[in-house]
Protein backbone atom coordinates (compact mmCIF):
# COMPACT_ATOMS: atom_id res chain seq x y z
CA UNK A 1 0.00 0.00 0.00
CA UNK A 2 1.28 3.78 -0.85
CA UNK A 3 1.26 5.82 1.98
CA UNK A 4 -0.10 9.30 0.75
CA UNK A 5 1.59 12.27 2.05
CA UNK A 6 0.42 15.73 2.66
CA UNK A 7 1.26 19.46 1.93
CA UNK A 8 1.60 20.00 5.47
CA UNK A 9 4.54 21.10 7.59
CA UNK A 10 6.92 18.18 8.48
CA UNK A 11 8.55 18.03 11.94
CA UNK A 12 10.90 14.94 12.25
CA UNK A 13 11.59 13.14 15.56
CA UNK A 14 13.59 10.23 16.56
CA UNK A 15 11.63 7.36 16.65
CA UNK A 16 13.13 5.86 19.94
CA UNK A 17 15.04 6.50 23.11
CA UNK A 18 15.68 9.13 25.57
CA UNK A 19 15.73 11.85 22.98
CA UNK A 20 12.95 10.94 21.25
CA UNK A 21 10.76 10.93 24.93
CA UNK A 22 12.41 14.66 25.32
CA UNK A 23 11.44 16.13 21.62
CA UNK A 24 7.54 14.67 22.21
CA UNK A 25 7.51 16.03 25.30
CA UNK A 26 8.85 19.82 24.06
CA UNK A 27 6.69 19.57 21.12
CA UNK A 28 3.39 18.74 23.12
CA UNK A 29 4.44 21.40 26.21
CA UNK A 30 4.81 24.31 22.96
CA UNK A 31 0.77 22.86 22.23
CA UNK A 32 1.54 20.51 19.14
CA UNK A 33 -1.28 17.85 20.12
CA UNK A 34 -0.50 14.52 18.93
CA UNK A 35 -0.61 11.02 19.18
CA UNK A 36 1.38 7.82 17.31
CA UNK A 37 0.41 4.63 16.88
CA UNK A 38 2.16 2.10 18.04
CA UNK A 39 4.91 0.90 15.25
CA UNK A 40 3.59 4.19 12.86
CA UNK A 41 5.99 6.86 11.12
CA UNK A 42 3.38 9.40 11.45
CA UNK A 43 1.34 11.12 13.49
CA UNK A 44 -0.75 14.07 12.65
CA UNK A 45 -0.92 17.07 14.94
CA UNK A 46 -4.55 18.48 16.00
CA UNK A 47 -5.99 21.64 14.82
CA UNK A 48 -2.77 22.23 12.76
CA UNK A 49 -1.64 21.69 9.42
CA UNK A 50 1.20 19.50 10.82
CA UNK A 51 2.92 15.97 10.44
CA UNK A 52 5.39 14.44 12.89
CA UNK A 53 7.54 12.13 11.40
CA UNK A 54 9.77 9.34 13.12
CA UNK A 55 12.93 8.61 11.89
CA UNK A 56 16.20 7.79 12.68
CA UNK A 57 17.94 10.44 14.65
CA UNK A 58 20.76 10.48 12.53
CA UNK A 59 19.01 10.78 9.31
CA UNK A 60 17.13 14.00 10.23
CA UNK A 61 20.07 15.98 9.43
CA UNK A 62 20.10 14.42 5.96
CA UNK A 63 16.19 14.05 5.42
CA UNK A 64 15.89 17.92 6.32
CA UNK A 65 18.72 19.04 3.85
CA UNK A 66 16.84 17.13 1.07
CA UNK A 67 13.40 18.63 1.90
CA UNK A 68 12.04 15.59 3.19
CA UNK A 69 11.15 17.14 6.50
CA UNK A 70 11.07 20.87 7.05
CA UNK A 71 12.02 21.01 10.70
CA UNK A 72 13.89 18.47 12.74
CA UNK A 73 15.09 17.73 16.44
CA UNK A 74 18.44 15.39 17.03
CA UNK A 75 21.65 16.49 18.22
CA UNK A 76 23.86 19.15 17.10
CA UNK A 77 27.13 16.64 16.85
CA UNK A 78 24.63 15.04 13.88
CA UNK A 79 24.36 18.19 12.25
CA UNK A 80 27.91 18.30 11.90
CA UNK A 81 28.81 15.02 11.18
CA UNK A 82 26.03 14.88 8.18
CA UNK A 83 27.31 17.80 6.54
CA UNK A 84 24.65 19.01 5.46
CA UNK A 85 23.22 22.42 4.60
CA UNK A 86 20.80 22.91 7.71
CA UNK A 87 19.52 25.89 9.58
CA UNK A 88 19.74 25.71 13.22
CA UNK A 89 17.07 27.64 14.44
CA UNK A 90 17.66 27.00 18.38
CA UNK A 91 19.40 24.92 20.80
CA UNK A 92 16.53 23.49 23.10
CA UNK A 93 18.48 22.74 26.36
CA UNK A 94 18.62 19.48 26.27
CA UNK A 95 21.04 16.43 25.51
CA UNK A 96 24.23 18.76 26.09
CA UNK A 97 27.11 16.48 25.75
CA UNK A 98 30.99 16.46 24.48
CA UNK A 99 32.71 15.20 21.96
CA UNK A 100 36.00 14.07 22.99
CA UNK A 101 39.31 11.98 22.42
CA UNK A 102 39.97 9.85 25.12
CA UNK A 103 42.94 7.51 25.55
CA UNK A 104 43.58 4.25 28.44
CA UNK A 105 44.21 5.65 31.86
CA UNK A 106 47.46 4.40 31.76
CA UNK A 107 48.24 5.28 28.31
CA UNK A 108 52.14 7.22 27.81
CA UNK A 109 50.29 9.74 25.25
CA UNK A 110 49.60 13.13 26.39
CA UNK A 111 48.39 15.17 23.73
CA UNK A 112 46.89 14.82 20.04
CA UNK A 113 50.10 14.84 18.25
CA UNK A 114 51.77 11.79 19.61
CA UNK A 115 48.30 9.54 18.16
CA UNK A 116 50.47 9.65 14.73
CA UNK A 117 50.20 5.78 13.13
CA UNK A 118 47.57 4.87 15.61
CA UNK A 119 44.13 3.65 15.02
CA UNK A 120 41.28 6.04 16.59
CA UNK A 121 37.68 3.91 17.04
CA UNK A 122 34.65 6.40 16.42
CA UNK A 123 31.36 7.08 15.00
CA UNK A 124 31.74 10.17 13.94
CA UNK A 125 34.57 9.71 11.45
CA UNK A 126 34.13 13.10 8.83
CA UNK A 127 34.25 15.17 12.61
CA UNK A 128 37.08 13.26 14.23
CA UNK A 129 39.14 13.66 10.83
CA UNK A 130 38.59 17.19 10.38
CA UNK A 131 40.15 17.85 14.10
CA UNK A 132 42.77 14.96 13.84
CA UNK A 133 44.20 16.95 10.11
CA UNK A 134 45.98 19.93 12.45
CA UNK A 135 47.37 16.94 14.99
CA UNK A 136 48.27 14.17 13.01
CA UNK A 137 49.43 13.44 9.48
CA UNK A 138 49.28 9.36 9.85
CA UNK A 139 46.32 7.44 11.67
CA UNK A 140 43.93 4.88 10.65
CA UNK A 141 40.43 5.89 11.69
CA UNK A 142 37.93 2.58 12.65
CA UNK A 143 34.38 3.92 11.67
CA UNK A 144 31.33 2.31 13.76
CA UNK A 145 27.85 2.46 14.26
CA UNK A 146 27.78 1.32 18.04
CA UNK A 147 29.70 1.52 21.43
CA UNK A 148 32.67 2.63 20.70
CA UNK A 149 34.04 2.92 24.60
CA UNK A 150 35.12 -0.92 24.71
CA UNK A 151 37.04 -1.19 21.20
CA UNK A 152 40.46 -0.54 22.72
CA UNK A 153 40.03 -3.52 25.56
CA UNK A 154 39.68 -5.30 22.65
CA UNK A 155 42.42 -4.46 20.72
CA UNK A 156 40.65 -2.37 17.83
CA UNK A 157 42.17 0.62 18.23
CA UNK A 158 44.20 2.84 20.47
CA UNK A 159 42.22 5.56 21.46
CA UNK A 160 38.73 6.27 20.73
CA UNK A 161 36.33 9.84 19.48
CA UNK A 162 33.01 9.68 21.46
CA UNK A 163 30.35 11.43 23.38
CA UNK A 164 30.46 12.35 26.92
CA UNK A 165 27.87 13.38 29.45
CA UNK A 166 28.99 12.26 32.83
CA UNK A 167 32.10 10.34 32.40
CA UNK A 168 31.01 7.47 34.59
CA UNK A 169 31.46 5.15 31.24
CA UNK A 170 34.63 6.11 30.36
CA UNK A 171 35.58 5.18 34.02
CA UNK A 172 34.16 2.13 33.63
CA UNK A 173 36.55 1.56 30.73
CA UNK A 174 39.48 2.75 32.21
CA UNK A 175 39.79 5.95 29.91
CA UNK A 176 40.28 9.71 29.81
CA UNK A 177 40.02 12.31 28.23
CA UNK A 178 43.11 13.56 26.27
CA UNK A 179 41.32 16.21 24.48
CA UNK A 180 37.67 17.79 23.90
CA UNK A 181 36.66 18.10 20.09
CA UNK A 182 33.65 19.59 20.65
CA UNK A 183 30.30 20.46 22.62
CA UNK A 184 27.17 19.86 21.26
CA UNK A 185 23.32 19.64 22.50
CA UNK A 186 19.59 19.17 20.75
CA UNK A 187 18.66 21.40 18.38
CA UNK A 188 15.82 22.41 15.96
CA UNK A 189 17.32 22.70 12.41
CA UNK A 190 15.44 23.91 9.25
CA UNK A 191 15.16 23.26 5.81
CA UNK A 192 15.97 26.90 4.49
CA UNK A 193 14.22 26.43 1.28
CA UNK A 194 10.95 24.96 2.98
CA UNK A 195 7.63 26.24 1.76
CA UNK A 196 6.32 26.35 5.36
CA UNK A 197 8.17 29.59 6.67
CA UNK A 198 5.34 31.47 8.36
CA UNK A 199 4.48 27.93 10.48
CA UNK A 200 7.95 27.00 10.99
CA UNK A 201 8.41 30.44 12.84
CA UNK A 202 5.46 29.97 14.50
CA UNK A 203 6.89 26.80 15.64
CA UNK A 204 10.04 28.03 16.96
CA UNK A 205 8.12 30.77 19.28
CA UNK A 206 6.58 28.29 20.62
CA UNK A 207 9.50 26.13 21.71
CA UNK A 208 11.37 29.45 23.04
CA UNK A 209 8.65 29.58 25.17
CA UNK A 210 9.20 26.05 26.70
CA UNK A 211 12.89 26.47 26.51
CA UNK A 212 13.03 29.58 28.47
CA UNK A 213 10.35 28.87 31.31
CA UNK A 214 12.37 25.71 31.97
CA UNK A 215 15.17 28.05 32.99
CA UNK A 216 12.89 29.97 35.06
CA UNK A 217 10.81 30.22 38.09
CA UNK A 218 8.17 32.36 39.39
CA UNK A 219 9.08 33.57 42.72
CA UNK A 220 6.54 35.19 45.08
CA UNK A 221 7.50 36.84 48.50
CA UNK A 222 6.30 39.25 51.35
CA UNK A 223 8.87 41.65 52.20
CA UNK A 224 8.33 45.05 54.47
CA UNK A 225 9.06 48.14 52.99
CA UNK A 226 12.12 49.08 54.34
CA UNK A 227 13.86 45.85 53.13
CA UNK A 228 12.37 46.61 49.34
CA UNK A 229 15.12 47.55 47.81
CA UNK A 230 17.48 44.75 49.37
CA UNK A 231 15.16 42.17 48.04
CA UNK A 232 14.79 43.91 44.09
CA UNK A 233 18.51 43.96 44.37
CA UNK A 234 18.35 39.79 45.17
CA UNK A 235 15.89 39.41 43.12
CA UNK A 236 15.86 41.87 39.65
CA UNK A 237 13.74 39.76 37.88
CA UNK A 238 13.66 39.67 33.96
CA UNK A 239 13.23 43.66 33.35
CA UNK A 240 12.28 43.91 36.77
CA UNK A 241 9.83 42.79 39.29
CA UNK A 242 5.73 43.02 40.03
CA UNK A 243 5.45 44.96 42.92
CA UNK A 244 2.02 45.21 45.11
CA UNK A 245 1.35 46.99 48.40
CA UNK A 246 -0.28 44.50 50.66
CA UNK A 247 -3.19 45.56 53.35
CA UNK A 248 -0.81 45.40 56.27
CA UNK A 249 0.76 49.24 56.10
CA UNK A 250 4.55 48.63 55.31
CA UNK A 251 4.76 45.31 53.40
CA UNK A 252 4.83 44.33 49.95
CA UNK A 253 4.17 41.86 47.71
CA UNK A 254 6.43 40.49 44.91
CA UNK A 255 6.52 38.39 42.08
CA UNK A 256 9.68 37.79 39.89
CA UNK A 257 11.45 35.18 37.57
CA UNK A 258 14.07 33.94 39.10
CA UNK A 259 16.90 31.29 37.09
CA UNK A 260 16.12 28.08 38.38
CA UNK A 261 19.62 27.51 39.35
CA UNK A 262 19.68 30.55 41.67
CA UNK A 263 15.96 30.08 43.24
CA UNK A 264 17.06 28.34 46.61
CA UNK A 265 19.98 31.14 47.41
CA UNK A 266 17.85 33.57 46.69
CA UNK A 267 14.91 32.08 48.96
CA UNK A 268 17.62 31.90 51.72
CA UNK A 269 18.79 35.66 51.10
CA UNK A 270 15.70 36.93 51.19
CA UNK A 271 14.79 34.92 54.15
CA UNK A 272 17.85 36.48 55.74
CA UNK A 273 16.53 40.16 54.98
CA UNK A 274 13.28 39.78 56.84
CA UNK A 275 10.66 38.60 53.62
CA UNK A 276 7.94 35.56 54.11
CA UNK A 277 5.79 33.65 52.72
CA UNK A 278 8.31 32.99 50.28
CA UNK A 279 7.01 30.36 47.45
CA UNK A 280 8.18 28.83 44.07
CA UNK A 281 5.94 28.19 41.03
CA UNK A 282 7.20 25.81 38.21
CA UNK A 283 6.55 28.00 35.18
CA UNK A 284 5.14 25.35 31.88
CA UNK A 285 5.53 28.38 29.14
CA UNK A 286 6.38 31.77 28.80
CA UNK A 287 6.09 34.85 26.23
CA UNK A 288 9.44 37.28 26.90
Amino acid sequence: MTIQLSDNLRIGVPSKGRLSDLAVGLLQQAGLQFRRQERTLFALVKQLPIDIVFLRTDDIPTLCAEGAIDLGITGSDLVEESGREVTVRMPLGVGKCRLSLCVPIDSSIQSPAQLDGCRIATSFPHVTARYLESHCRNVHLVSLSGSVEIMIAMGVAEAIVDLVETGSTLAANRLRILEDIGHYETVLIQNPNTAHTELADRIVRRLEGVVIARDYSLLEYNVPEARLADAEAITPGFKSPTISRLEEPGWFSVRVMVPRKDVIDAMEQLEAIGASAILETEIGNCRL
